[in-house]
């Protein structure tokens, strides 16, 4: 069985036998591939990828010796007869990796985040909670940590990273949602430490200390937002952190904050036209 881990430090083996490369370019191939498993990869976009714009004239070739190299590696791990041709296959035009389904990290991730933020859409918090944890459970540090990235993989990089804060925040909603808002604080605190001027996460932490009786540290979070934010950005904080400032200054009751997104609607008294002739 293949296992290919992207989500932290990059690896590949074959049942326990590992087939990662340690050259650089082989290494930026392998991980491309891993990325787009069961998918056809242009190799004019592995060329891209290793060499950008700058494409020696022996690029073609290059690329040709270099997924030799991979199949040598992979012809060490596999010892089962497989061919390294049947995992590692020459398409027209391109190149595909053959990985079985749930052997990529990455995949898993992005199946279990679908299946976690469904779950939080209708409204079965429990399990967004359980199912995006374990999306990001998969996770070891920033994606490709040892791989050195070129202008393809380094999209890739940064649309996983984009989808680990969005599950991350959903995860601490669906949490908030089961009342956990004590245990909440500690890693919120951590949170808006690391992104002084993360919104979702000030207003996530804002909540969990208002709801758990720490309203004057709440206000304590939203001004250091806004003093990061007019310092770094010359910009006041959004409407909806504003309002969630507001509920806490006045002791409003509410559980969740993203119901405090925007102002009340003003109530519009129609008056009748007999109410109005008199």
């Amino acid at each position: 069985m293949t296992d290919i881990t992207v989500l932290g430090p990059f690896s590949a083996a074959y049942k326990q036998s590992s087939f990662a490369p340690s050259a650089t370019k082989t290494r930026q191939i392998l991980a491309l591939l891993a990325l787009q498993a069961d998918r056809v990869v242009a190799a004019s976009t592995l060329m891209e990828e290793i060499w950008g714009e700058k494409l020696p004239r022996s690029a073609t070739t290059t690329l040709q010796t270099y997924i030799v190299q991979l199949r040598r590696k992979l012809s060490a791990a596999l010892e089962d007869g497989t061919d390294p041709k049947d995992v590692l296959v020459t398409r027209h035009g391109g190149y595909l990796l053959r990985v079985r389904p749930g052997r990529v990290d990455a995949q898993e991730f992005e199946k279990l985040a679908a299946s976690g933020g469904k779950a939080f859409e209708g409204g079965d918090v429990r399990t967004a909670s359980r199912l995006l944890g374990q999306a990001l459970g998969l996770w070891r540090g920033p994606a490709l940590m040892d791989v050195k990235v070129g202008r393809v993989l380094e999209l890739d990089v940064v649309r996983l990273e984009e989808k680990r804060m969005t599950v991350l925040e959903q995860r601490i909603d669906a949490d908030l949602a089961l009342g956990h808002h004590g245990e909440l604080v500690p890693e919120l605190s951590v949170l808006t430490a690391r992104h002084p001027m993360h919104e979702t996460f000030c207003a996530q932490l804002m909540t969990a200390l208002y709801r758990s009786g720490g309203a004057w540290r709440a206000l304590e979070a939203y001004q250091r937002l806004r003093s990061a934010m007019v310092e770094e950005l010359g910009l006041e904080p959004s409407q909806r952190l504003k309002r969630l400032h507001q509920a806490v200054l006045s002791g409003e009751e509410f559980t969740d904050h993203r119901s405090l997104a925007a102002p009340r609607p003003r109530t519009t008294v129609r008056l009748s036209s007999r109410t109005t002739a008199a």
